[in-house]
């Protein structure tokens, strides 16, 4: 039987391990934060608000089902609130997703190889590829505790790039949004949605079909509910931090790196060319510590964790993630990926709050 009692560094992993599922190469290297919110100016920065509260509902909703239910199965938690046939559509869709977005994330390490380092574009994929193989294998267990305290770091990192980008480049918000129209109409920035709303939408759409099956994983190793829950508020909250004051160093800035694959690499560059090396490292950790829950979800969801056939499937996949990744351009993965599945995601969102009214 579970301990009624809250472990402050439990809450600390679990609320690190949301963020970092969360920064991937979409955060880290602000193509995400770019084509959600920042495109969209200051609607877009009011956005960020509104994704928190979003964030903050459904994840705590999952890791106390998680919790609660004990599911045999990670993926069990789309029947669980969506019932067998809407459950099962969305069981399978969101292993598909899991398998784009893992090549989404091999994609962005390519990106950042080449744009920063002058690699080719197969280095910094085959080097997050391996990395991303070894740790799946090595089971859930790890998977937490590695990416738990990967993932604070990244986002204070990530803060104070955001926070000198806004201190430099404030003197740019007056003409900031008009700038921003020009490059969505010229086609040189890419956006996720018709309007801000659309995009919102889309955004906590992505992020259900993320956070879904790894939170109603590590739900149920909890001490407490109160435990589980206070980690994804925190979680939510530092992520939600991190992605308004980077919208609005991204915003603020958008005529010198709104055409950049890595709009934050610019930004660190700006700073210091010493912080661009540095970041640089930063983004492809963010990256990794994303990687690895997306293949480990795709993998766990048909066979069992320590087995051969798991090890196996988990070498097979992560090879074909690195062909699909260095074939395709980030900016665009991260387009049509995200864009389309978001709007799937929605579907149980809508499923999460029904049952909980019903409750």
């Amino acid at each position: 039987m579970k301990k009624n009692h809250v472990s402050l560094n439990n809450v600390i992993h679990y609320a690190g391990a949301l963020i970092a599922l969360l920064l991937g190469s979409g955060f880290a290297t602000g193509q995400e934060i770019l084509q959600y919110f920042a495109a969209f100016g200051y609607k877009g920065l009011f956005g960020a608000f509104i994704f928190y509260i979003l964030l903050s509902y459904i994840s705590t909703a999952f890791i106390a089902a998680g919790y609660r239910e004990d599911f045999q199965n990670s993926n069990d938690i789309f029947t669980y609130f969506c019932g067998k046939y809407i459950g099962r559509f969305l069981d399978y869709f969101c292993v598909l997703f899991n398998f784009l977005s893992f090549t989404v994330m091999i994609s962005g390490a390519s990106a950042t190889g080449m744009e920063h380092y002058g690699w080719t574009n197969m280095t910094g994929a085959i080097f997050i590829s391996v990395l991303t193989i070894v740790v799946v294998s090595l089971g859930l267990k790890n998977i937490v505790e590695i990416i738990g305290k990967i993932g604070p770091i990244i986002i204070l990192i990530s803060i104070f790039v955001a926070v000198v980008g806004i201190i430099m480049h404030v003197s740019n918000a007056e003409n900031a949004s008009e700038m921003a129209k020009v490059l969505i109409e010229s086609g040189k920035v890419k956006t996720a949605g018709s309007n801000f709303i659309m995009a919102i939408i889309s955004y906590i759409g992505v992020n259900i079909l993320w956070i879904a099956p790894f939170l109603s994983s590590i739900g149920k190793t909890g001490n407490s509910l109160k435990e589980v829950k206070k980690g994804t508020l925190y979680g939510s909250f530092g992520f939600s931090v991190a992605i308004l004051l980077m919208a609005c160093a991204i915003f603020f800035s958008i005529d010198k790196v709104g055409t950049s694959q890595i709009p934050t690499l610019l930004l660190a560059k700006e700073i210091h060319p010493m912080l661009s090396n540095v970041f640089s490292i930063i983004i492809l950790i963010g990256i990794f510590t994303t990687a690895v829950p997306f293949l480990y979800n795709v993998i766990s969801r048909f066979f069992k964790e320590g087995d051969i056939q798991f090890k196996v499937v988990t070498i097979i996949l992560g090879i074909i993630g690195l062909y699909i990744g260095i074939a395709l351009d980030f900016n665009i993965l991260v387009n049509y990926v995200y864009g389309l599945s978001g709007f799937i995601g929605v579907i149980m969102f809508f499923f999460v709050i029904y049952k909980n009214i019903k409750k």
